[in-house]
């Protein structure tokens, strides 16, 4: 029997029939560091979720979680501010405008702060006190960002931006005297609006809807940041709220004067793109302009997600082997919708993230294989094999996928395998096979007598409840008849 390696890209070619791979709810390691290893790459599963806090005052829409530099965190639910304590309980603490905008969050240890586009608000991180900023020198913001002790701001449809003074108290911040009138700058390399300013490796992006420019701190006596000389960038921002940043990367949904709908990273004065051409035409069938991104780690992957509220949608950018994923929700009918998430952190020793239909908390974790207990569909497709147009019969097929790791004894975990003779565009309908009762850890699901073919694409779908690693599978093919 011949191996079927997974060593493609999912979502690579624009066409189905330059690439048939799908990969949903799965991510890929190589396995690279062992010359010995079964299979090159292995397929597991992106992480299930549980319960881990619920907002107290009814359900409603998360709006932004975040993690402050102290290790306390606050989270958002419709106009509900919480604090989380550190045994997981979600704490009222005050309330905010009730407008349908994603929250930006920064902090300088002494006060945190939150902007929705329109007005701004500040926690006093010693006592948690929550209170709105009245200064009449704060124009709003989209973006907040803290440099050099200077919490930084977006004049909303503008290409000008503003700062607070250095280490802004919540007494000033909360009164008049945080903002002086002349603190004011403009982007000027392009006249574009600002849609985004982040704070990443000690400077200043400020990202446009058609350009960006990158700002460090001088100290000048007229203004504290400068343009950084020769760091421009031709390139902007087409979902204001796509912007995300780990570590010293700065991801976002690109637009220029030429195009949009390009996935970049950037990193030094650069950006890079990180779609793929078969990405780029998914997200512009969706419409991208209210997406959603976020950073998170699970094990040893980073992953930029990037989910879509008004196509229902969702997909993972894998930073470690630079390889993209479909992530969804499966709901009661098992169709795909946008995962629960609208946003992520890293607080009491776990991935939390706020759910996007009911406000509830939930934990990510790569040892959980469902969302609250309901089905994850996790679905791998193969590469089209092909045998110079020749038609070849497909005696058989075995999936090489870990089995035997049910928890539950009574039940028989199942995983289904189809195919498509038409280049990926149709395909037959699944065929169940066991994975193999607890304990059963020889189990190979296996398939016989798959008929024949010239292009031929396979499936394999599963949702479990249990550990799984796909390394490929097996085919026994001979060339048929003429």
């Amino acid at each position: 029997m011949a191996r079927i390696e997974l060593i493609s890209s999912a979502y690579d070619g624009k066409s189905i029939i330059a690439s048939g791979q799908e990969r949903v709810n799965l991510y890929a390691e190589i396995n690279s560091r062992d010359p010995q290893a079964p299979a090159k790459v292995t397929e597991y599963p992106t992480p299930g979720t549980e319960l881990y806090a619920t907002p107290p005052i009814g359900a409603d829409n998360s709006r932004g979680c975040y993690r402050t530099s102290l290790g306390t965190a606050f989270y958002v639910v419709g106009p509900s501010v919480y604090f989380l304590s550190s045994t997981g309980v979600l704490i009222f603490i005050g309330a905010i405008a009730d407008i349908e905008s994603q929250i930006r969050f920064s902090d300088n240890g002494i006060v945190c702060v939150m902007v929705d586009g329109i007005n701004g608000y500040v926690i006093d991180l010693a006592t948690n006190a929550i209170g709105i900023i009245t200064d009449p020198n704060f124009y709003g913001a989209d973006y907040v960002a803290l440099l050099d002790t200077f919490f930084i701001f977006n004049y909303p449809d503008t290409n000008l931006f503003y700062i607070s003074v250095s280490n802004a108290s919540y007494l000033l911040l909360t009164t008049v005297g945080a903002f002086d009138p002349l603190d004011v700058a403009s982007k000027s390399g392009f006249n574009d609006p600002i849609v985004g300013i982040v704070s990443v490796h000690g400077e200043l992006w400020l990202i446009g809807e058609l350009t960006t420019e990158i700002w460090i701190g001088t100290g000048a006596a007229d203004f504290y940041f400068q343009r950084q000389q020769g760091a421009y960038i031709n390139h902007g921002c087409g979902s204001q709220y796509s912007i995300a940043t780990m570590d010293v990367l700065v991801f976002f949904i690109m637009q220029d004067q030429q195009g949009s709908g390009i996935v970049v990273q950037g990193q030094g004065y650069e950006v890079a793109e990180i779609s793929t051409p078969r990405i780029v035409d998914m997200i512009k069938g969706w419409g991208f302009t209210d997406a959603i991104g976020f950073c998170f780690q699970v094990a040893d992957h980073p992953f930029y997600a990037l989910v879509f509220p008004t196509a229902s949608k969702g997909l993972l950018y894998d930073l470690k082997v630079k390889q993209w994923s479909e992530w969804n929700w499966n709901d009661e009918n098992g169709n795909f919708l946008r995962p629960r998430l609208n946003c992520a952190m890293f607080v009491n020793g776990f991935n939390v993230g706020g759910d996007w239909e009911n406000g509830k908390l939930l934990k990510l974790s790569v040892d959980l294989f469902t969302d609250e207990g309901s089905p994850i569909v996790r679905v791998r497709t193969f590469p089209h094999m092909i045998d110079n147009n020749v038609k070849v019969s497909y005696k058989s097929f075995q999936a090489d996928i870990e089995p035997g790791t049910v928890e539950d004894q009574e039940d028989d975990p199942q995983i289904s395998l189809s195919w498509s003779d038409d280049k990926g565009r149709t395909y037959e309908n699944p065929v169940m096979q066991t994975m193999g009762m607890t304990g059963k850890y020889k189990t190979v699901p296996s398939w016989n007598a798959l008929g024949e073919a010239r292009d031929r694409v396979f499936k394999l779908s599963w949702s479990t409840n249990m550990e799984t690693a796909l390394n490929g599978g097996f085919v026994d093919l001979v060339k048929a008849r003429k």
